[in-house]
């Protein structure tokens, strides 16, 4: 079976396309992929102490983790990561903040933040939390170019990630966003219980989102957290067949490779998933997780016969 208009596929005939053999299901997402792959980077700007609940996260003050916390970090700091990162190839850079949203105080800082990424010749990128219309409008002021707002998982299984916001919280966010003019960065995290049905529907919500760039986390474990022992909950094989299905509902988005990769893929199938579904990855560390190196990144492309989008 194979739809050629994929981003009209249904729910029906996406759980259908994900029971496919392997090779077959990644062939068929390959022919919405790209030969050129586009890097990013990002530096934690505030770390810790976040006062949602979301199951899975290492800086929710709900829970007893052992992770170094600060303040939001100087201007300065940003700069100087901006530019190794932008000589690591990276073409965006976000600045990431821990907590519900921004709040009044952090405003000025934080447009600044992203002013200088602009001025660096890099596209800047800011994940800050939960946004009203407001303040969507004033990063947009300020040049930002690309707001990452996860929806995490599938509509129906959110009440099972955190009780403190909602799924349409975070719908409300991302459409502020797109009011504002400002692109949409949206991904989710897999591997933390939900089914193949609601791998199927959280890439069919993101079909309704339509981001320009959808990054995909693999669960990584973090002790302490309600999700400590959910290691087993997702297989290699999982893996590439919900980034398949992500690809082929969303053929026109970036699907970005995340965190996690490292601990849950092999290299192997770290090559497949760039061969036939990855377009995009976050580059070096992560928020609490180690990363890639970026010429390891580097090394894999040239051996697919990849171009590092410039």
């Amino acid at each position: 079976m194979i739809m050629t208009i994929a981003q009209n596929i249904s729910e029906k005939e996406l759980l259908e396309l994900y029971g496919l053999p392997l090779d077959e299901l990644l062939s068929e997402a390959k022919k919405y992929n790209s030969d050129t792959v586009e890097f990013c980077s990002l530096i934690s700007a505030r770390t810790g102490k976040c006062s949602e609940s979301c199951r899975y996260c290492a800086q929710s003050s709900h829970y007893m983790t052992d992770i170094f916390t600060h303040p939001l970090i100087k201007i300065e700091d940003v700069i100087k990561t901006a530019k190794e990162a932008k000589e690591n190839g990276a073409t965006r850079f976000a600045i990431v903040t821990s907590g519900r949203g921004p709040s009044k105080a952090d405003m000025p800082v934080m447009c600044e933040m992203i002013k200088e990424i602009n001025k660096l010749g890099l596209k800047s990128c800011a994940s800050l939390g939960l946004l009203d219309e407001e303040k969507a409008q004033q990063f947009k002021d300020a040049g930002l170019v690309r707001y990452h707002h996860n929806i995490n998982t599938s509509r129906s299984y959110h009440p099972s990630i955190t009780t403190t916001h909602t799924f349409q919280d975070r719908v409300d966010t991302i459409n502020f966003v797109k009011k504002a003019g400002i692109e949409v960065c949206s991904g989710v995290i897999i591997g933390m219980g939900e089914s193949v049905e609601q791998r199927v529907e959280m890439a069919l919500n993101l079909a309704e989102i339509k981001p320009d760039s959808i990054p995909v986390n693999f669960l990584t474990p973090i002790e302490g957290t309600p999700f400590e022992n959910y290691g087993d909950k997702i297989d290699e094989e999982g893996i590439l067949r919900t980034l398949s299905i992500i690809k082929i509902a969303n053929p026109k988005s970036v699907v970005r490779f995340a965190g996690g990769r490292k601990l849950r893929l092999s290299k192997e199938n770290m090559e497949r998933a760039l061969d036939c579904t990855v377009n995009g990855i976050l580059i070096g560390n992560y928020l609490t997780t180690i990363g890639i190196e970026p010429k390891e990144d580097i090394e894999t492309l040239k051996k697919l016969g990849k171009k590092l989008y410039v």
